[in-house]
């Protein structure tokens, strides 16, 4: 047996308006839509990760996304010209990581870094 795909579901009681949001900063493709749920996605291959938190390092809150990008600098920016308030950082981490971290529409805490 092997994992092929691990999905982050999200509450949302207006799909179409978070898949916004994801997709201007991050540039994610919808892949499907039905009006309930919203998909999207990138055009890569990842291998399924699972992280189980006590805390989101460096005494940051665990965060309930974490997104990892080829340039943490651009969707910095990104977010910034959105309006989106930075949380936390950017941060170069001791254990290999520039990150930040924003809240999405609904609230969700998300951790976007580059290693």
């Amino acid at each position: 047996m092997t994992v092929r795909r691990i999905v982050a579901n999200l509450a949302a009681a207006d799909p179409a308006a978070v898949a916004g949001f994801y997709a201007g900063l991050l540039g994610l493709e919808t892949v499907m839509d039905m009006g309930w749920i919203v998909t999207l996605a990138a055009d890569t291959e990842v291998a399924p990760q699972l992280s189980l938190m006590q805390e989101g390092g460096s005494g940051t809150p665990v965060p309930d996304l974490s997104i990892e990008v080829d340039d943490v600098d651009a969707v910095l920016d990104r977010a910034r010209s959105m309006g989106v308030e930075v949380t936390y950082g950017p941060a170069d981490e001791p254990w290999g990581v520039r990150r930040f971290y924003v809240r999405d529409p609904t609230g969700r805490l998300v951790n976007i870094l580059q290693h």
